[in-house]
């Protein structure tokens, strides 16, 4: 799942439902045991509410999905580089597929980190130089020492795994945030474009705060600064019990909940479904904090009219996270740009629908070349 603006508050929700649930079950059982609670079904509860609290994903998880055939797992590439950056950062790149075939660099969202491309790494790397690489912060990829959570610093980084890349222009995809990235690239080095760029992919992704084009824009703006932003910062302060919150959300099941809402359209399988919320529960609550405070200041509306490269915009026709207008806009506004919509798929559409999401991106990157 993304952590976006709309997915953060879902998580505090499902964090603080299940520390309450944990903390009621034990008191239940500590007050049964003092004998101030009387009764066989009290110990009952307490002792369901506490197992719930570490084992309910697997009683709701079966019931929410079926289990498909290829299952997304953690797989990594033994071809890794290692890039130091000057903030301290040390960026993790890995390289799939023929060494002399077109490169594609994979830019992940805010939450996961490269291992949310398994599908995609598998279904092109037959053609493609597939590059992936850890935003700094997550995954593989270690923190900024300077805690600059930045889009600009981000596009930095993604410039350096651009020179590693070899000499053929590569193709760049971004997804969500790391379409962020991309845009804000294109803005930081034009020159690039046309040079060592040979094209865009853009995946459920927006051109500007990404409070103004989630679902329920308007009720999430007035929000940002009263509630959003000092919950952002609480986030960070208290970094390790939102991350407990999370891990209990995670073990009984209830941030899968919220991953399906806000991520899914219910065609997908149960193995995705879990893989997407465990890659939530991995990444640090203060690092996602810190890089969600940083979209509040996210604007490239000015820079889709100066890329000059063939762009390809893609969207889940339900993305509630970066709706479908801002897609429909961005699409209007590039010089060459064509416009795909997944349908039945939300804002985890290339992991949902990941055979048509890979045939796009290969037929896409061979027209680019």
């Amino acid at each position: 799942m993304q952590f976006m603006p709309l997915n953060f508050l879902m998580m505090w929700l499902m964090g603080l439902l299940s520390l309450s649930i944990l903390s009621g079950g034990i008191y239940i059982l500590y007050e049964w045991y003092e004998g101030e609670l009387v009764g066989r079904h009290y110990l009952i509860a307490g002792l369901v509410m506490v197992l719930w609290s570490f084992a309910g994903r697997f009683i709701s998880l079966p019931l929410l999905r079926r289990k498909g055939v290829d299952e997304p797992k953690r797989i990594r590439s033994g071809t890794v580089q290692r890039i130091p950056r000057p903030d301290g950062s040390v960026l993790q790149v890995e390289f799939y597929g023929p060494e002399d075939g077109q490169p594609i660099i994979l830019s992940h969202g805010w939450g996961p980190n490269s291992t949310v491309w398994y599908y995609a790494k598998r279904q092109l790397c037959d053609r493609f130089r597939v590059i992936v690489w850890d935003l700094p912060g997550l995954g593989k990829s270690s923190k900024p020492k300077n805690k600059d959570y930045s889009l600009e610093k981000y596009a930095r980084d993604l410039e350096a795994v651009v020179a590693i890349a070899g000499d053929k222009p590569v193709i760049l995809l971004g997804h969500s945030m790391g379409g962020m990235i991309i845009l804000t690239f294109c803005r930081l080095f034009p020159e690039q474009l046309g040079h060592r760029v040979a094209g865009l992919i853009l995946v459920d992704t927006t051109y500007t705060n990404p409070v103004k084009t989630s679902i329920l824009s308007g009720l999430l703006r007035t929000l940002q600064k009263p509630l959003l932003e000092p919950l952002l910062y609480l986030t960070i302060l208290l970094s390790p019990i939102f991350w407990l919150m999370t891990w209990l959300s995670y073990l009984n099941g209830s941030l899968h909940i919220s991953v399906e809402i806000s991520g899914f359209k219910g065609t997908e399988t149960r193995g995705q479904l879990d893989f997407s919320s465990l890659l939530s529960a991995f990444a640090s609550p203060g690092v996602l904090a810190r890089g969600t405070l940083a979209m509040f200041n996210y604007e490239e509306t000015r820079t889709l009219s100066t890329i000059n490269v063939p762009v390809l915009v893609v969207c889940g026709a339900s993305d509630i996270a970066t709706t479908p207008p801002a897609s429909i806009r961005m699409k209007a506004q590039l010089p060459q740009a064509e416009l795909m919509t997944i349908k039945p798929g939300g804002h985890m559409a290339l992991m949902e629908q990941n055979q048509w999401f890979s045939e796009a991106v290969g037929t896409f990157c061979t027209t680019c070349t």
